[in-house]
């Protein structure tokens, strides 16, 4: 315990335009960092104000720094700004980097410095604390556990990605598909927890046993995987979300049994074109199988084409995501209309908007007002986590939802999330015939 208060270094100073200024400078010198990690960094600082030059630096670098590759002009930054950056707490390890053939090499052995906590290395386990009597001083260190690629990328919206960490998004997503919803079938099978008896087949066992039923065989219902029908907006306010949603059906498709449709001014059905193996020739041809790309926006329309096409029948008993931000041309009370006969189809109806994860975000469009009422959930998806966050509540599909009996039109959305809450001041929904 110290006697006196403990010295702060930035008193004084406006943390906001301490952050905003060291991010800037950051950029200049191609660094790339994005809004949320310079907010994380006004946060950490609130939290804990820097004492000294050494807490400074690796606020700053835990925060800001997302890439092994930045850390070199991070380093000339920080250097260039204060004399005494106390720089000796980086590890050697980091100059000389771990060689991509082996992956668990074993690293220097942690100094004095690093055992009282002086500094900890990038992206490398803490030291395995113990006595000398139980590990000696020159047993094997810890080595080293770098992140993937795709690990800060959680935050980074989807327009600050290059070509490059959009082509992450494939094996990322697909990696991510463990548990998909199911669906009860008619068929039934044999089980030890069945809640119906099976004659046939406790006949056929009683022979061993002088036709005498001494064991019950029961048999339980069989789950098939439920179909996911994935609508994805592929219009000029949707260019910087677009790629990022078609890698999701196309991960949906090669995980489930799903359809993609992409829709602009018209409907285009991508399925047998996201089937291919090559993430890269997948997203080429559709791209060129969509003529429209980048243009107007009809909801509606396409809702009302998909129902009138002979794809209609996937819909049924489906999971409908929708990806896009509400803005249509079509009137709101059509949108309500379609969208009432896709609910009385599908099993649930998520809508993906990448502008429902920004704090305080209201459906003030007449469109997305009027969709609402039909969604089961509103979900955002403009980063890698929100994706995460749809494919978690694909997942929770399964459960039973609650309210009013399907088939009915509802004045407040089944299992409304947090952005939904402005939902109740949307106009009562239009019945119509499917």
């Amino acid at each position: 315990m110290t006697d006196g208060p403990v010295p702060v270094l930035l008193r004084g100073v406006d943390r906001a335009a301490f952050a905003a200024g060291l991010t800037r400078q950051l950029r200049d010198r191609g660094v790339a960092v994005d809004l949320s990690a310079a907010g994380t960094f006004v946060r950490a600082l609130a939290a804990h104000p820097p004492g000294t030059r050494t807490e400074l630096y690796w606020t700053a670098r835990i925060a800001l720094v997302r890439r092994h590759s930045d850390l070199a002009a991070f380093d000339a930054l920080f250097a260039s700004l204060f004399a005494d950056a106390g720089l000796g707490a980086d590890p050697h390890a980091r100059r000389r980097p771990l060689p991509s053939s082996d992956p668990f090499a074993a690293v220097p052995a942690p100094t004095a410095q690093a055992q009282d906590g002086g500094g900890l290395p990038w992206a490398t386990l803490p030291a395995v604390v113990g006595g000398a009597d139980r590990a000696p001083a020159d047993g094997p260190a810890v080595p080293h556990r770098l992140p993937t690629a795709a690990a800060g990328l959680g935050d980074v919206p989807f327009e600050a990605l290059d070509e490059r960490q959009l082509a992450l998004l494939d094996a990322w997503l697909g990696a991510q598909l463990r548990a998909l919803p199911t669906r009860r079938t008619r068929r039934r099978a044999v089980g030890r927890r069945g809640s119906r008896a099976a004659l046939r087949e406790t006949m056929a066992r009683s022979r061993r046993t002088g036709w005498e039923p001494i064991e019950l065989v029961r048999t339980r219902p069989v789950r098939r995987p439920r179909r996911l029908v994935l609508l994805c907006d592929v219009s000029r306010s949707m260019q910087a979300e677009a790629t990022a949603y078609l890698a999701l059906g196309r991960a949906f498709v090669r995980a489930a049994d799903a359809e993609v449709f992409a829709f602009a001014t018209g409907l285009t059905r991508l399925t047998p074109v996201l089937r291919r193996r090559s993430a890269v020739t997948a997203m080429a041809q559709a791209t060129d199988a969509v003529g429209d790309r980048f243009g107007g926006t009809r909801i509606a329309t396409n809702l009302r084409a998909l129902l009138a096409s002979r794809h209609a029948d996937l819909v049924r008993g489906a999971i409908v995501l929708i990806g896009s931000d509400g803005w249509d041309s079509c009137p709101a009370t059509e949108l309500a209309a379609e969208l009432a006969r896709v609910r009385r189809r599908a099993h649930r109806i998520l809508w993906i908007n990448p502008r429902a994860g920004v704090p305080g975000f209201q459906p003030r469009v007449a469109s997305m007002a009027a969709a609402l009422p039909y969604c089961d959930r509103l979900l955002p998806g403009a980063t890698l986590t929100a994706l995460r966050g749809v494919i978690d509540a694909v997942a929770e599909c399964d459960r039973p939802a609650p309210g009013p009996t399907r088939g009915t039109a509802r004045s407040t959305p089944r299992g409304r999330s947090a952005p939904m809450t402005s939902a109740s001041s949307s106009p009562r929904p239009v019945r119509t015939r499917g």
